[in-house]
């Protein structure tokens, strides 16, 4: 799309699979939320595993295992099996819970076993340095050599164990907030309705016959030079995109978010700490071969990154970000009408909304930037419905954080071929991304195409 500023509000926690209720019992009041956040710091590296990406369903098996390893509470999944396998389904994901219980207790087992052996080993040693007969001191020399051969077989062991427990967790999506609808796109409800569809007593065209009639689109030229889904920008159409910019980034600045460009390559670490999986099956990113970076697809991944690994103050929060960057996507399995010109490209710019806050301040701060959003579009003169992104993502901070994202999309093929008709969509659980908790999407008529599209 050609201009896809991001305000699409992405309430967002830890890159772990499974979010849980935080004791009542925890002392730390900030620590009391409905979800754990887990870090994205050096110290997590000794949990487990990453969320699977925000893509389709068959998107949650990965080929690879992750670069980095977040902390799963995989007692509370062990603990909570059913809600978590009803989870599971209600998201159409082909997560094995089972397997991850039953991995999660083999590792649990060998991990005794190795604790074990390695005290068995520590008591041989330590008789070893007193004074024995030849014969006596011998005999712990073959029974310390064959307890060393076993601790390497169970450390092996271990090891394997804990890789395929990580790469099956990670298939397992977040879990939903409690008043999504359940059920495929059809089930998804209407938030909010904003404008009335105009009527025109003539036959509407769509945004290729009308960038073709204004010459600011050039599809074919950029085929040549870069292959299906690209696009020259021309004349009216390069103010346009980038007026929108400046506008959406100048209004959004007015409410208190400090402006970034981004950087628009990052390390495939930090692309997984975000919740995707850059080199799993029919991924949406594009990875750098030979090095272990990706182009972004969404500037949520740099600007998650910006605090990693940093403990920030409370007194600092919250943390208001309106950045701009260019997006990059695979476009993997794309097809049919609704990717005809503008629409599923492989490069677009957005503008994103991300905010970091403690948790109990998230519901208030998703309807500001909903707000936001809501006040932009309607000033364009959008008809709109309206839904969002509520997602896990999570940083080492000295208490639990809260990260919201909201994109703001306005592709120039919707503003041009939309009325002032708009709504807000509650999305339902099978169009949620993996580490999605809850998603909301605005929605404007496009009078060229009959339907409304995503903005």
């Amino acid at each position: 799309m050609g201009l896809k500023l991001c305000l699409s509000s992405t309430l967002k926690f830890s890159p772990i699979s499974i979010l849980r209720p935080i004791s009542q019992s925890t002392k730390n009041p900030l620590r009391r939320s409905l979800l754990l956040v887990r870090a994205l710091s050096a110290d997590a590296a000794a949990g487990t595993t990453t969320i699977a990406p925000d893509t389709t369903p068959d998107d949650f098996r990965v080929a690879k295992a992750p670069q980095w390893k977040a902390a799963i509470d995989f007692k509370w999944i062990r603990e909570n099996k059913e809600a978590v396998a009803a989870n599971v389904k209600n998201r159409n994901s082909n997560a094995n819970i089972d397997l991850v219980v039953e991995l999660y207790d083999k590792l649990m087992n060998v991990q005794k076993e190795v604790e074990g052996l390695r005290a068995e080993r520590n008591v041989v040693a330590n008789r070893m340095k007193g004074k024995l007969e030849p014969s006596e001191r011998q005999k712990l020399v073959e029974e310390g050599k064959n307890l060393k051969e076993r601790l390497v077989t169970l450390e092996e062991d271990l090891l394997n164990l804990t890789d395929e427990l990580q790469q099956e967790a990670q298939c397992v999506p977040n879990m939903t907030h409690p008043d999504v609808p359940v059920g495929g796109e059809d089930c998804s409800s209407i938030r909010k309705m904003v404008g009335k569809a105009s009527e025109f007593s003539f036959s509407v065209k769509d945004h290729v016959q009308l960038g073709k009639d204004l010459n600011i689109f050039d599809f074919d030229a950029a085929a040549e030079v870069s292959g299906s889904k690209f696009y020259y920008l021309k004349n009216e159409a390069v103010m346009l995109e980038m007026g929108l910019i400046n506008w959406a980034v100048s209004e959004v600045m007015k409410r208190g978010f400090t402006p970034l460009i981004t950087p628009e390559i990052v390390r495939s670490s930090v692309v997984e700490k975000c919740g995707f999986q850059p080199r799993g099956t029919n991924t949406q990113v594009y990875s750098i071969e030979g090095s272990d970076q990706c182009l972004i697809g969404t500037a949520e991944i740099p600007v998650g990154g910006i605090h990693m690994d940093s403990i920030i103050p409370e007194s600092s929060l919250p943390l208001k970000y309106v950045a701009f960057s260019h997006c990059f996507r695979t476009e993997a399995g794309a097809a049919g009408a609704a990717t005809r010109g503008l629409y599923r490209v492989h490069q677009f710019s957005k503008v994103e909304m991300f905010i970091l806050c403690r948790p109990e301040e998230s519901n208030s701060f998703h309807e500001e930037l909903i707000e936001i959003e809501e006040e932009l579009f309607s000033s364009l003169g959008l008809h709109f419905k309206y839904a969002s992104d509520f997602i896990s993502s999570g940083f080492k901070f000295s208490f639990d954080v809260l990260t919201i994202v909201f994109p703001i999309h306005f592709p120039l093929a919707g503003l041009m071929t939309s009325s002032n008709f708009h709504r807000t969509i509650d999305m339902a659980t099978q169009d949620l991304g993996a580490p999605a908790y809850r998603k909301f999407d605005v929605e404007a008529w496009m009078p060229g195409l009959g339907r409304y599209g995503e903005v």
